[in-house]
């Protein structure tokens, strides 16, 4: 018996197929999927959250100072004319940033071999390229969902069974984060 499901694809197609399911559970928290596909991703996604629950406190708060340009009421950068060139003007900002020690640096690392960036459109902005926003998952599981799970040992997900498909018949689950 082998120790996984083939999911009737080819090697590639099946890793990315449970790439993109993890990565959809992990941000929306619940996703719909058959029963066989819940079971693989449920492993995936359970050792990543229990990576993430070892590793949670594991950074150090550093102060570092950075140049962030000025910008006026409609949100542009201020431009001043310095030797007949337009010129942008930086302020100097004192930033409270996360810096991972070397264990956690390896987890997000180890992560990012899984999981997809994902990008969030606004529902005023859909089909647009506008006010797009890149957001990292492996941060969210790290700030959001590990904490949460602190306390728990294993057992971050749960499959409810919903049904059978209408076109094929096949089982359908709800797998959600706990």
């Amino acid at each position: 018996m082998a120790k996984y499901r083939k999911l009737g694809r080819t090697s590639d197609q099946r890793k990315a197929l449970i790439r993109n399911q993890v990565t959809a559970l992990l941000y929306n928290g619940k996703i719909v999927t058959t029963e066989a596909k819940a079971k693989e991703i449920r492993k995936v996604a359970e050792g990543l959250i229990a990576m993430a629950v070892r590793e949670k406190d594991n950074f150090e708060e550093v102060t570092v100072t950075a140049k962030v340009a000025r910008k006026d009421k409609d949100g542009k950068r201020v431009k001043e004319v310095v030797d007949g060139k337009r010129v942008t003007i930086y302020d100097e900002v004192e930033k409270k940033i996360k810096k991972d020690l070397p264990s956690r640096l390896h987890a997000r690392r180890q992560m990012n071999k899984v999981l997809y960036s994902v990008t969030s459109v606004p529902t005023e902005n859909a089909g647009k390229k506008r006010n797009t926003k890149k957001i990292d998952v492996a941060t969210k599981i790290f700030d959001e969902i590990a904490p949460k799970y602190a306390d728990r040992n294993g057992g971050y997900t749960r499959i409810v069974k919903i049904g059978q498909r209408k076109g094929d018949g096949a089982l359908e689950v709800l797998l959600e984060l706990v």
